[in-house]
């Protein structure tokens, strides 16, 4: 097994999110021994933004680049590969501000690309990165689970949908920013959801 672990917390030390995601990853290598873990951590190594002079690039035939353009596509080309290699993904993905990090934005901006990870057919589009299993360790400050305010887990779920990934877990660990008593009690569930859906 392939494993790919993504932590897109901006805090690189402390984060709750990547705690979960380290706890799935445990997890599933004790479950799959011999398995091959990459993990990209955004906030030490942010991925560039998706921008004008990106979209030049992607736009321009890989013949006509020039070096600059070629070094900036093959970026995002690493991450592609990276994603289209792994048969288990493991998000970290804290909320802020009622949605995903910006560092996972650009992590999604980067993999998703017309004719490699999805196509539109005149049926509609469709994704490309099916068969990979996805785990997606949610952590907020406050309580937004199925509420109207959690924007965040339908956007990601509208996200992997259209690369083609469909099988989707998420854990969660919300009231974080409501004191002592609320982070044990959201982290002690989150372990106990991560071993219920890892048996």
């Amino acid at each position: 097994m392939n494993i790919l672990q993504i932590n897109s917390s901006a805090r690189s030390q402390g984060s709750e999110s990547t705690r979960m995601a380290d706890a799935i990853v445990a997890k599933l290598v004790a479950a799959n021994p011999g398995a091959q873990l990459t993990r990209r951590d955004l906030a030490s190594a942010p991925h560039p933004t998706l921008d004008e002079a990106t979209l030049g690039a992607l736009f321009t035939p890989a013949a006509q680049r020039t070096p600059e353009q070629a070094a900036r596509v093959a970026l995002d080309d690493a991450l592609i590969a990276q994603v289209q290699a792994a048969d288990a993904l493991v998000i970290g993905a804290p909320m802020y501000n009622f949605g995903m990090t910006v560092q996972l934005k650009s992590w999604f901006d980067a993999i998703a690309r017309a004719g490699v990870t999805f196509s539109y057919t005149a049926t509609g589009p469709v994704g490309h990165l099916g068969g990979k299993k996805v785990y997606v360790a949610v952590a907020r400050g406050g309580m937004h689970r199925g509420g109207p305010t959690d924007t965040q887990v339908p956007h990601l779920q509208t996200l992997f949908g259209f690369l083609g990934m469909t099988d989707v877990t998420f854990v969660y660990a919300e009231g974080m920013g409501m004191g002592p008593e609320a982070v044990a009690k959201a982290q002690a569930q989150a372990d106990a959801d991560i071993n219920a859906v890892l048996v």
